[in-house]
């Protein structure tokens, strides 16, 4: 791809991000021992790197859910094509996403685990885009607010590209 991308968060400032969620996170599940639910495929850094930070023991699942397809806005639609692997019943699960835009995605999720009686359900996101927010859900841990661009990089793609950069950048005229 031949985007002009511009950075907004390099890879130290993604890992002070993370670091800090980490701290949070281990500081309130201390003995909990919760199950980290990955979403698929955004996730992937985040999770692996907030899993690495934390000073607690996690289990890690994943699902995938989508509503963007190949585009750059959201469908509206939110599809779970990979379910979890385990039975959640009792436990304490954290839903880990990269970014919340609409809200639309981490709701649904949130709604259809809560289904299953797991002892609670938390979010935890390395970006939260507010501004773009059109349904109400309660995200616990927040890295950072971001204006209304479309982001790239460290799990976050444009048509599955650039998931792989170690930083957040904004492709220019977005």
């Amino acid at each position: 791809m031949d985007d002009d991308l511009e950075i907004l968060f390099d890879a130290e400032a993604v890992e002070a991000l993370v670091t800090g969620l980490a701290e949070r996170i281990s500081r309130d599940y201390a003995g909990r021992d919760p199950v980290l639910v990955g979403v698929l495929k955004a996730a992937v850094p985040f999770l692996a790197d907030l899993a690495r930070a934390l000073t607690i023991p996690a289990e890690i699942d994943f699902l995938e859910a989508s509503s963007y397809g190949s585009g750059i806005a959201s469908s509206g639609a939110v599809r779970i094509t990979k379910d979890l692997d385990r039975d959640i019943t009792a436990r304490h699960l954290l839903i880990v996403d990269c970014i919340a835009d609409s809200g639309r995605t981490l709701k649904t999720v949130m709604e259809r685990l809560r289904e299953r009686h797991p002892a609670s359900v938390e979010a935890a996101v390395l970006i939260d885009k507010r501004v773009r927010r059109v349904v109400d859900v309660p995200i616990r841990y927040t890295g950072i607010a971001v204006p209304d661009r479309f982001l790239v990089g460290y799990g976050l793609d444009k048509a599955q590209h650039y998931r792989n950069l170690p930083y957040i950048a904004a492709v220019r005229g977005s």
